[in-house]
């Protein structure tokens, strides 16, 4: 385990598995979220996003985390390790929701100074709506893609809860074969 990427549905706790993983494991921490978000919410187009990404993930040790399909070829190819969170719907919205809520009232930056808004909590921009639009069909589309013979090489750690996750992290401290050097 010394490339790492982190997959699951918006508000399934990937960026905070992936610092705790990074933390303990002392390797890099990359956010796809802080390359992808520009200054006023503006998406960095896919053709300058890969030079980025690339870049970030030249290392021979590293975490991703993020959903995005467009970017796979580079971070499924670069990585040995696929750690899926996935939870169950209910828990996804709920975790969205308040974290959503806790963003707003802290008015928390979250990259290059975006912070989330109320309108777009009630728009068709929503992060909630998009967690419960994406759910199953990224279960759908994780079980197809880990099918795949371009996807052999990963090692893939499916965690379905976060009892689960945490039972799992926990027993990385007794695995000595884990530490990075």
């Amino acid at each position: 385990m010394r490339r790492i990427c982190i997959v699951g549905t918006s508000g399934s706790g990937k960026t905070t598995l992936a610092r705790q993983l990074a933390e303990r494991l002392n390797i890099s921490h990359v956010e796809l979220d802080a390359l992808h978000w520009q200054p006023g919410w503006a998406a960095t187009e896919t053709p300058l996003l890969l030079p980025r990404v690339a870049e970030a993930l030249s290392g021979d040790a590293w975490i991703v985390d993020g959903n995005y399909s467009a970017l796979r070829d580079i971070t499924w190819a670069r990585a040995d390790t696929l750690i899926w969170l996935d939870y169950s719907l209910p828990l996804v919205l709920s975790r969205i929701t308040s974290r959503t809520v806790r963003r707003l009232i802290a008015r928390t930056e979250l990259w290059n100074g975006n912070r989330e808004r109320l309108r777009s909590v009630f728009s068709r921009d929503s992060i909630i709506l998009w967690s419960l639009t994406t759910w199953g069909k990224n279960r759908r589309l994780y079980r197809q893609q880990f099918a795949q013979p371009d996807f052999g090489h990963l090692r893939l750690i499916r965690l379905r809860s976060p009892r689960q996750t945490r039972r799992w992290l926990r027993s990385l401290a007794a695995t000595p074969s884990v530490s990075v050097h």
